[in-house]
């Protein structure tokens, strides 16, 4: 697969439409040549988790006049157009875009949606890959990873996974 766009969501809480973070990483003939960023402020007000703070490192005062998940998407959506999107442990970041899309009573394009946790668990002999997650799939493919939980660095490495493993 060749033209796609990675994407990782970051939540405030264990509510999944809590987004407080969107990366995402456009791969055209099998390079990356766009990459978009936004912290986002969830709705309706939601909580931050402790837990979820020392994950990411995001708080509610980082979001508090971040722009809510409608108009980040809106600014996202030219740049995925009708490309499929990858994520690492897609559904959870699936499930949690829909949710979004949910709150804010908008159409969910039923984008292809191709998951490299999976690809690397079929792939990868659990022999040589000590765990599936994230880093250590990196780490076996040789890819440079730092950042783990900030969505842009998680979407570039998810990104990266698939231009090596999705064929």
């Amino acid at each position: 697969m060749d033209n796609f766009v990675a994407i990782d969501v970051e939540t405030a809480n264990n509510h999944p439409e809590s987004i407080c973070a969107i990366g995402a990483v456009k791969v055209k003939d099998g390079v990356i040549v766009d990459r978009f960023y936004e912290l986002v402020k969830p709705e309706p007000e939601y909580y931050f988790r402790y837990f979820t703070e020392e994950i990411h490192g995001i708080s509610r005062d980082m979001t508090e006049n971040a722009p809510t998940f409608d108009r980040v998407w809106r600014r996202l959506q030219p740049i995925i157009g009708n490309l499929p999107l990858v994520a690492h442990n897609k559904a959870f970041d699936e499930k949690c875009i829909k949710a979004a899309h949910r709150v804010y009573q908008m159409d969910y394009p039923d984008y292809p949606f191709f998951c490299t946790l999976a690809t690397a668990r079929r792939t990868i002999p659990r022999a040589f890959c000590h765990s599936f997650s994230l880093p250590a799939v990196c780490d076996f493919l040789g890819i440079p990873f730092c950042n783990h939980h900030n969505a842009l660095a998680d979407a570039e490495a998810c990104a990266k996974i698939a231009i090596a493993l999705i064929k």
